[in-house]
């Protein structure tokens, strides 16, 4: 069984600002607990959590209110909630509800309804068993609730130990809980294949999700309100992508993260590596960079990210499975050919010990589809100045993704990873170079499963990291359109389908970078 190191979520709870006027705020990342304030010389607090129904299934969200005397821990009596509640930018509800044992829970489930539907009922639950309460559950059922995302409540206590006695000063809390919500976003990539990028919130809903294929980018937006009230009330921003580790242009050492145009420290971002068939990178924004943000331009209107790589250099990385090493990897020339030779550099780090070079035995082999092209074993150097190398001719029959694969680290047979690179064609200076696994994106783009934009981006791309070489072609100075005629989408298939040779073929990709559509 593999060992796998899962990375610790710490549930920061918010520094909160208790107001004259017995207004409270707070948001958390996963629950709640409100400063004691005072009740007819009682102090009380108000505590809001989450949990799932079963947490092995997409199943409802639950989230839990209660009224409890902050000494005994003990909830009070007769509680007329006043609750007003939105998920995101979505109006929900704003109703009142009496509890006579101070605790209410919300079960937020997904329906097809045209409208919110609000049902009462006094049902054992989660919250009450774990409290011996048989509690009073809300059914709160609309499109997509159970879904995760931001809930906010707005909770006013109209009557407490005693539905008739009716508060002279109601006590206001502004709570707000973020449950974790994963949206999956699908890349065609020309090299790689097909990818899904996964994106994690824990804050909101994300949107507007794009992959730059040559600048390797990554930009989404967000709802977030840039006010002092809720900067204050926000404790932090946590945002992670799980990247599949076939993703090779994703295995790189770092990452840099702006919002709205801001750097933010490098200190947000880390990176996970401790799975086998992924890695996780988390963004951590902190109070101190939101404040960075708004300084900078207090009105703005949400938050758009951009993720890029944070260095020029080539340098990938994975962890093996056991979670003992990391390998760092690079490589010369850069732009690696088959029937050429090339040096693989590499280094392999002990992550318990804060990723110190290590001296141990390894296993060292290139493969594609499963044929070992070149393999070697020795014993790394510890040395931080000197790298590790290996020194080999690339075959002239290799072209396309090839694994560089470490193994028996240690001889450890969970010591081992892989890591796949590209291996470029090398051709005289007008030939036609198109590696085969292009028949399969030129099929797709033919068949609708490729947009034009994400076609001729890709080609693009493959152009100027020269995967793909074709005959000195002419950029043209202006186009009159950016639409693509049908007869190069038609070529495209019949070339994926072998109807047509490689030439005919590029003289729809000549004609796309003559008329500018494709630019180089």
């Amino acid at each position: 069984m593999n060992e796998k190191f899962l990375h610790v979520l710490i549930l920061l709870f918010t520094s909160i600002i208790a107001l004259t006027t017995v207004n409270v705020y707070g948001h958390g990342v996963g629950s709640e607990v409100f400063p004691p304030v005072d009740l007819y010389g009682k102090q009380v607090s108000l505590e809001v959590s989450s949990s799932t129904n079963n947490p092995d299934e997409n199943d409802d969200q639950q989230i839990s209110i209660s009224l409890i005397d902050f000494d005994s821990k003990i909830t009070l009596r007769d509680v007329t909630f006043l609750i007003k509640s939105s998920r995101g930018e979505q109006f929900l509800f704003e109703k009142e509800f009496q509890s006579d044992n101070g605790f209410i829970v919300f079960n937020f489930i997904s329906e097809n309804t045209e409208t919110i539907q609000v049902q009462e009922t006094n049902n054992g639950n989660f919250f009450g068993s774990l409290l011996g309460l048989d509690s009073k559950m809300v059914n709160v059922k609309g499109p997509k609730l159970s879904e995760g995302g931001l809930y906010k409540f707005d909770i006013t206590i109209l009557t407490a130990n005693g539905y008739s006695k009716k508060l002279d000063v109601p006590l206001t809390f502004n709570a707000g809980i973020s449950i974790a919500q994963t949206s999956n976003h699908e890349i065609n990539h020309l090299v790689f294949g097909p990818q899904t990028i996964n994106v994690i919130t824990y804050y909101d809903e994300i949107k507007n999700f794009q992959y730059d294929i040559e600048s390797k980018e990554i930009t989404f937006s967000m709802p977030f309100e840039w006010s002092i009230n809720n900067i204050n009330q926000t404790s932090v921003i946590h945002e992670e992508l799980v990247i599949p580790k076939t993703f090779g242009d994703l295995l790189i050492s770092g990452f840099s993260m702006y919002v709205n145009g801001i750097k933010l420290s490098d200190d947000v971002v880390t990176i996970d590596d401790f799975f086998s068939d992924g890695r996780v990178v988390h963004f951590i924004i902190n109070k101190k960079e939101l404040w960075n943000i708004y300084n900078n331009d207090p009105n703005q209107n949400g938050m758009n990210f951009l993720i890029k790589p944070n260095s020029d250099g080539i340098q990938l990385s994975s962890v093996t499975e056991n979670g003992q090493f990391k390998i760092l990897i690079s490589w010369k020339p850069q732009n690696l050919q088959s029937n050429s030779k090339a040096t693989i550099y590499f280094d392999i780090t002990d992550i318990f010990l804060k990723n110190r070079p290590v001296a141990v035995n390894y296993d060292f082999s290139i493969t594609q589809n499963d044929k070992i092209i070149f393999k070697q074993s020795g014993f790394s150097s510890d040395s931080k100045e000197k790298h590790n190398t290996a020194e080999f001719t690339i075959p002239y029959d290799v072209t396309g993704i090839v694994y560089l694969n470490f193994q028996n680290l240690g001889d450890n047979n969970l010591a081992k990873t892989s890591i796949p690179i590209i291996i470029n064609k090398i051709t005289n200076e007008n030939d036609v170079s198109i590696p085969e696994w292009i028949r399969n994106n030129a099929k797709w783009w033919s068949d609708g499963q490729i947009d034009d934009e994400t076609f001729v981006q890709g080609i693009q791309y493959l152009i100027k990291e020269e995967i793909m070489k074709i005959p000195q072609t002419t950029q043209g100075t202006a186009s009159t359109s950016n639409q693509i005629p049908s007869w190069i989408k038609n070529n495209a298939g019949w070339w994926a389908d072998g109807s047509i040779d490689d030439s005919s073929f590029v003289q729809g990709i000549q004609y796309l970078i003559e008329n500018r559509i494709i630019r180089i």
